[in-house]
């Protein structure tokens, strides 16, 4: 993309549930495009703040402008979907005809659910429901390759390797590795590093 975005601002929906590293996925996101020279806000909204609750991170990204960091209903541009329900919750509520999304199919389940209260779909019919509602959709088992790699938190880092994957965003691994070189312990920069090239290459 050589350095430019589709829109002003472009909007990017980062969702999940808690303890799943969905603020550490928007911070280095953001962070590897203000290092663009993008002018990036971050509005984060919690659910029930314990681990299983819903997050969401809001990032929007301006050449020129700093944007209220709250994306308004139905303008999402991009939507990174850590867990596939908040995929359909957050594009219900911020999707549009032209929005792209990328789905990490582990399922976490919720408490009405594990008691038998609830019912939670199938994949089949959240892959349709998605495809249904979404302009162009990307489906990968991040946590599945997370656990290969030794820890089921980096299907975080795998999902952003995959947004890089998808061409969308001016941002690429040499990047993402001057990123968290900066920010994490050199211990944990290989992990984080191979994490991203499986994203990157399986959504390719």
């Amino acid at each position: 993309m050589n350095g430019h975005l589709v829109k002003d601002p472009y909007n990017i929906v980062i969702t999940g549930v808690g303890g799943q590293g969905n603020v550490m996925a928007s911070r280095v996101l953001s962070n590897m495009l203000v290092r663009k020279g993008f002018k990036v806000t971050i509005g984060e909204t919690f659910g029930m703040s314990q681990r299983g609750g819903s997050v969401m991170s809001h990032i929007r990204v301006s050449p020129t402008a700093v944007w209220s960091p709250q994306i308004p209903k139905g303008t999402a541009d991009l939507i990174v979907a850590l867990e596939p329900i908040e995929a359909i919750r957050v594009l219900a509520d911020y999707g549009n005809p032209t929005v792209k999304i990328l789905v990490n199919l582990r399922a976490i389940y919720p408490v009405g659910v594990i008691t038998g209260e609830d019912e939670y779909p199938s994949t089949t019919v959240i892959r349709e429901t998605v495809m249904a509602l979404a302009a162009q959709a990307r489906f990968l088992d991040a946590t599945d390759e997370a656990i290969r790699l030794g820890n089921p938190i980096l299907g975080n880092i795998v999902m952003i390797g995959a947004v890089a994957g998808m061409k969308v965003l001016p941002i690429d691994r040499e990047l993402f590795e001057a990123v968290i070189r900066d920010g994490m312990p050199a211990a944990r920069v290989e992990a984080n590093l191979r994490a991203f090239a499986i994203g990157e290459a399986n959504v390719a």
